[in-house]
């Protein structure tokens, strides 16, 4: 987002509306000012029609949508004509077309501070790797986002508060102007951070609601896991999308997964609990795929994931679970970890991958299902063609993302 300061959550929040400069010890600061601004006294928008006093009409103090939805339009028109007032009032200009990040705190007192690309803005991001306090963090780093935020920036339990702000060519707006309780910020960062997390990876969103695109990626073996989200799995999306073959997508991700990045995932599988125990068991597949063995990789990590499931699931309730209940659990410590149903886990979704793909049904009478799946590795009913790097790939994919939910 342009006009606007990104930091990592450790940033100190401490610092007065207008202060542009940083406080020692932070490493972000404001900048610009606000715009001064009295008499706003907004408290809402109207949801229905009135046709005079006589009538009374219902009034949204609470929203968070995006220009997706045909009602976003119709509200920023009515902002913009609202803001430009206010801002004229008080002898200064606004173009909010041109604006990439506004922020409005409303005060008690109907004073206002107008933030126009201004205010610092801190993502609370969770990151695939260890990061050092201070150094860079690339888009490949994020696996999720949970808040947004404006760090300097007061806002008050009795304030009233507005955002606008757009990511690439997609906008959002949030706002919290409900007089009849106290101000939630942290509700508030939330739900900017929901919005953001929508525009910017709107196309995982889009390919997991469109049936016949997962589908043709669930049948190939792929999911928008938590380690590919970027560009990689978009061009998995795409090329579900136009109904080719995965060969040379599936090739040049191939090419992407060498040596340090197989060991930034597994240093990340060991910092949990569960997955450190079988570390030993691990770090066997892991040198059987740097060494092309994709056999030693789907016999290790296919048979292993049940029983990480249920390590943790153990762990949680205290009682042992089988396989539809524990891909249940998953589900659930994934919502409960990443703090809702709709992160970029994706875990309903990702549910509907295990059962459909890695945990597929397999007859060994018949030997009907999935050419590659736990039940036909641990059956040895699987071809020994099946046993490619590619499904290799997906399944260390598949641990991964288990490994980000329990």
């Amino acid at each position: 987002m342009s006009g606007a300061s990104k930091t990592t959550p450790d940033a100190i929040p401490a610092s007065a509306a207008g202060d542009a400069q940083p406080r020692p010890g932070t490493r972000v600061g404001n900048l610009g000012e606000p715009i001064r601004l009295t008499g706003v006294n907004l408290c809402g928008f109207s949801a229905e029609y009135a046709r005079g006093s006589a009538d009374t009409v219902k009034v949204w103090t609470k929203l968070a949508l995006t220009s997706d939805e045909p009602l976003f339009h119709r509200l920023v028109e009515n902002l913009d004509g609202a803001l430009t007032h206010l801002v004229q009032q008080a002898g200064q200009g606004l173009n909010l077309a041109r604006a990439s990040t506004v922020l409005l705190v409303a005060r008690p007192d109907d004073t206002a501070d107008l933030w126009v690309d201004a205010a610092a803005v801190e993502l609370n991001v969770r990151v695939k790797r260890a990061i050092l306090a201070g150094t860079v963090v690339f888009e490949n780093d994020i696996a999720d986002v949970s808040a947004m935020r404006f760090p300097l920036v007061e806002i008050g339990p009795r304030d009233r508060v507005l955002c606008l702000f757009r990511e690439a060519w997609r906008f959002a707006l949030c706002f919290d102007f409900n007089p009849d309780r106290a101000l939630s910020v942290e509700d508030f960062e939330r739900d900017l951070g929901t919005l953001f997390r929508n525009l910017k990876y709107r196309h995982l969103y889009d390919t997991v609601a469109d049936a016949s695109v997962f589908g043709r990626l669930v049948e190939a073996g792929w999911f928008p896991f938590a380690e590919i989200i970027g560009s990689e799995f978009r061009a998995l999306a795409n090329t579900a999308e136009v109904a080719f073959g995965f060969d040379e997508a599936e090739k040049e991700l191939l090419a992407k997964f060498d040596g340090p990045r197989l060991e930034r995932m597994f240093d990340r599988w060991i910092s949990n609990p569960h997955l450190k125990r079988k570390e030993r068991i691990l770090r066997s597949a892991v040198n059987a795929f740097t060494a092309d063995d994709s056999v030693a990789v789907l016999k290790i990590v296919l048979t292993e994931i049940e029983g990480i499931l249920a390590s943790a699931h153990r762990a949680a309730t205290g009682q042992g679970a089988k396989l539809p209940a524990l891909l249940e659990f998953a589900v659930r410590a994934a919502e409960q970890k990443a703090g809702g149903a709709d992160t970029l886990f994706l875990p309903a979704a990702f549910a509907r991958y295990l059962k459909a793909h890695t945990f597929a049904n397999f007859d060994p009478l018949t030997g009907s299902g999935s050419s590659v799946s736990r039940h036909t590795v641990g059956h040895g009913a699987a071809e020994a063609e099946a046993y490619t790097q590619t499904r290799a790939l997906q399944a260390l994919l598949t641990l991964d993302q288990i490994a980000f939910g329990i």
